[in-house]
């Protein structure tokens, strides 16, 4: 008996001994239930459910992956990333670099105006195929007359097409140097008559031997926008900003060629040598 007066039956005497404790027959589960609704869902419902199902499993499991592991999985996508990336740098090229329709070097001349495709860029240039049996260099200094080229990705990418002249080449060593430069600017350097100059390398001064605060003489070859291009002897030339020049500042707004001139003889120092 409870509080309010109510009788609650717990069991009966009606019940059998046998059926005592047994649940009812309404409390048994129906079989077949679960499977048949999974049975009557859209395809489309059972494919999104399972994915979502694997990708939580796969979340679960490399949370509790050990660190080391996880590092060498990040390691792993990011070489196939790297490896992904240069396949799509790649250019591809209308011969193949084998191919014996590729004219010899000894073949090309001095002055001549030719395509190419640009295969890949460097600090110091960018290398063009040009249907030569090597390709050519197209230095940094022979990109832009009016600019300073710090890199060739500023001007060039890997697959443009696009014409060069043919400055020098070397049969014997398999060196081809190549220009964007107008003729102009390459009648005013000189530039084309150095191929018939058999010039000795050893004889000029190497970027090793040169130091900061270093003391050269040397002669303007080239003024740009930004500064002039000079020649000091040295394995590459030497590049002299604008601002460096003692005469800037003098005429407000002038342009470099105003103070900077073709053929002067300079004094400078070096700032920096990479």
């Amino acid at each position: 008996r409870v509080d309010d007066g109510e009788d609650e039956v717990l069991y009966t005497d009606g019940d059998s001994d046998s059926d005592w404790g047994a649940p009812s027959s309404s409390a048994e589960p129906k079989k077949g239930k679960s499977t048949s609704r999974w049975g009557s869902l859209n395809p489309k419902i059972k494919e999104r459910i399972v994915k979502e199902a694997q990708e939580r499993a796969i979340r679960n499991k490399k949370r509790r992956e050990p660190a080391e592991a996880k590092k060498r999985r990040l390691y792993s996508q990011y070489r196939e990333m790297q490896k992904k990336s240069k396949f799509e740098r790649y250019v591809t090229r209308e011969k193949p670099t084998h191919d014996k329709s590729r004219t010899m070097l000894a073949d090309l001349n001095p002055g001549e105006t030719v395509p190419g495709r640009v295969i890949s860029l460097t600090n110091f240039g960018a290398y063009v195929d040009i249907g030569s049996e090597v390709d050519g260099l197209l230095h940094v200094s022979q990109i832009s007359r009016d600019e300073f080229v710090d890199h060739p990705r500023k001007f060039l990418s890997p697959g443009d097409d696009i014409e060069v002249r043919i400055v020098r080449m070397d049969p014997s060593a398999k060196k081809l140097q190549l220009t964007m430069l107008p003729e102009e600017v390459l009648n005013e350097e000189n530039v084309m008559n150095k191929h018939m100059i058999d010039e000795d390398e050893d004889d000029r001064i190497q970027l090793d031997e040169i130091e900061v605060d270093d003391e050269l003489w040397g002669e303007i070859r080239r003024v740009t926008d930004y500064g002039a291009y000079i020649e000091l002897g040295a394995v590459v030339r030497g590049f002299m900003h604008f601002m460096d020049h003692p005469l800037f500042g003098e005429v407000k707004g002038a342009h470099p060629k105003e103070f900077m001139r073709v053929g002067d003889r300079v004094r400078v120092w070096v700032m920096d040598v990479d």
